[in-house]
């Protein structure tokens, strides 16, 4: 067997073990709208990203993490979902203005100070009619759910989180506290999450 054959086998392989499970209020929040432009802000090792770009979704996926946009990129050929994977901070990265439909940012639990840079510098890359999706750990998880960050300063509220989005000129939509199974050795845990989505307002006629 070639090298050549022998390196795609392994790859194959390896995206065949790789979980291409996207996040469950993902898929909830995103199944049902139109295909466009969408930037996966944190992307890691890219399961959103993929999914969506499976649905005809044009994804840039932006991590900090070389290792994990290495492998966003390698999937992205091998499973024929093609998504522009960028190495970049998820705090200072701007998008251009209005280029995308969809902004995600899933579990990138930041101090409240960093969050809220992150959204002044991404809010103004969305189209108008634009959506924010905010999935994460929930500061109620710390003591009442399962896993998840343990330093406080990690963790927000749909609250505070809607409160900043609302500052910045869009309109919230949800902001809730949702539960989430987390499958382990001994059973079933529960974690709380929380889902925040926000949309741009259209321009005016």
């Amino acid at each position: 067997m070639s090298e050549a054959a022998t390196w795609a086998e392994r790859h194959a392989a390896a995206a065949m073990a790789w979980d291409t499970t996207p996040n469950q209020f993902v898929v909830a929040a995103c199944r049902t709208l139109r295909p466009g432009r969408a930037l996966d802000l944190g992307a890691g090792e890219g399961t959103n990203s993929m999914w969506l770009a499976g649905r005809g979704w044009h994804v840039t996926a932006i991590d900090s993490g070389t290792v994990e946009v290495g492998r966003i990129q390698s999937h992205s050929v091998l499973l024929n979902h093609p998504v522009d994977a960028i190495v970049g901070d998820a705090v200072s990265y701007r998008p251009p203005p209005a280029s995308f439909d969809l902004i995600l940012l899933s579990y990138l639990q930041l101090p409240e100070h960093q969050l809220r840079r992150a959204f002044q510098n991404v809010v103004p890359g969305l189209a108008p009619g634009g959506r924010v999706l905010i999935i994460a750990h929930d500061a109620s998880n710390l003591d009442q759910g399962w896993g998840g960050p343990r330093d406080p300063n990690l963790l927000t509220t749909p609250a505070v989180v809607a409160a900043i989005l609302t500052g910045l000129g869009l309109d919230v939509r949800r902001a809730d506290v949702v539960r989430r199974e987390v499958p382990t050795d001994v059973g079933f845990h529960v974690a709380l999450d929380h889902v925040v989505e926000a949309v741009a307002p259209l321009q005016e006629p």
